[in-house]
């Protein structure tokens, strides 16, 4: 199978991030203040809609492959890692900020859409009916 390793962590991060949702619902909300649940419930968000667009890439790469996909799912999942990780230690420790770590991982998964409109715009054009 071809990017199983991608494909093994977009899994991972699909459970990951039904658990920490769990997690924040049931066990976190009441102990917690509201502005920390409402963290989790963003870094949950955000997991979400990448774990997702990683997918969808890998469908898309499993069809036609692109060196710059690689790039895409990368940022992507060290931008989650930064982003919604911090925002899960940040609920569990309650620290306060975590610095420049969680503005990071946004800048990662922004960058992984920008590296997926350059991607698009570099890959080979078809149509159905030359198929």
């Amino acid at each position: 199978m071809q990017d199983r390793a991608w494909w093994l962590a977009a899994a991972l991060s699909g459970a990951l991030m039904v658990m920490a949702g769990a997690f924040g619902a049931h066990a976190l909300e009441g102990s917690l203040a509201p502005r920390l649940v409402a963290a989790v419930e963003t870094g949950v968000r955000y997991q979400a809609w990448h774990t997702l667009a990683m997918l969808g890439v890998l469908a898309w790469r499993s069809a036609c492959p692109h060196p710059g996909q690689h790039l895409v799912l990368g940022l992507w999942a060290v931008g989650m890692l930064l982003f919604s990780g911090s925002l899960y230690a940040l609920a569990l420790s309650g620290l306060g900020r975590l610095g420049l770590v969680t503005p990071l991982g946004g800048v990662l998964l922004i960058g992984g859409w920008l590296a997926l409109a350059s991607c698009v715009l570099r890959a080979p054009r078809f149509d159905s009916g030359e198929r």
